[in-house]
């Protein structure tokens, strides 16, 4: 489905360096490390934010590396959700299906089914800077997939909410990648959260990735020491 190969991006002083991996139709993959490693770089490289200095990103076998971001058929949720404040909340959520120039009957039922599903249909007169963090959230996600894209990227997207708000986001999270299927790419650097919702993990420091693999393989059998150190192999257990 996605396969991105060799990419490497400098960016003052920072790089990624030699990035490959692939996700599958409908996987939940989860990119896990430290802050300040290159996570969101790799996600804004997939966008089209940046172009790669080399290497090459794929959608279905098509080549996307110089498409634009418009043309990528990609959501992308940010951890701050970068809501229009001059945007009522469902200008907000029609915005992406505005610019595809959808019908107006299309729209009104594309709003109509995905407010439903996330439980916002109260909120779509509000303004966005009324709207708690946890219903900020819900908005941008709406935003995001109300455009049904191909691959949906998510920036440390409960990184800012309360440890109760973030249970339930996770939660909500699961079951509608269960419903919708949408390949999912999910940067965090919370453990609890890799292990809860993703189907493989790929673990990264410094620009680079040291070993994809599945939850059990990554917290059970670490193949380096910096990822044995990183998720503290001997404390680990697994609950998922």
């Amino acid at each position: 489905m996605l396969r991105v190969e060799h990419i490497n991006k400098k960016l003052g002083d920072f790089k990624l360096k030699d990035i490959s991996f692939e996700v599958k139709e409908g996987e939940y993959f989860v990119i896990l490390g430290p802050t300040g490693t290159g996570k969101t770089i790799i996600l804004e490289t997939i966008a089209g934010v940046y172009s790669p200095d080399s290497g090459s990103i794929y959608i279905n076998d098509i080549n996307i590396s110089n498409l634009p971001p418009e043309r990528r058929n990609i959501g992308f949720v940010y951890q701050d959700y970068l809501l229009f404040p001059h945007l009522s909340v469902s200008e907000n959520i029609i915005f992406g299906l505005k610019a595809k120039k959808i019908s107006r009957w299309d729209m009104k039922e594309a709003l109509e089914e995905i407010s439903t599903m996330l439980n916002i249909k109260h909120l779509l007169n509000r303004n966005t800077t009324t709207l708690s963090g946890g219903e900020q959230q819900r908005v941008a996600f709406a935003r995001a997939i109300v455009t049904s894209p191909k691959i949906l990227l998510l920036d440390e997207v409960s990184s800012a909410l309360d440890p109760n708000t973030k249970e339930v986001f996770q939660r909500n999270l699961k079951s509608l990648h269960k419903k919708l299927r949408t390949t999912t790419i999910h940067i965090t650097h919370d453990f609890n959260e890799a292990i809860y919702l993703a189907d493989r993990i790929a673990v990264m420091k410094n620009g680079e990735i040291y070993q994809i693999g599945t939850v059990d393989e990554i917290f059970n059998h670490p193949k380096s020491e910096f990822v044995a150190d990183f998720i503290g192999y001997d404390r680990v257990k697994i609950k998922k």
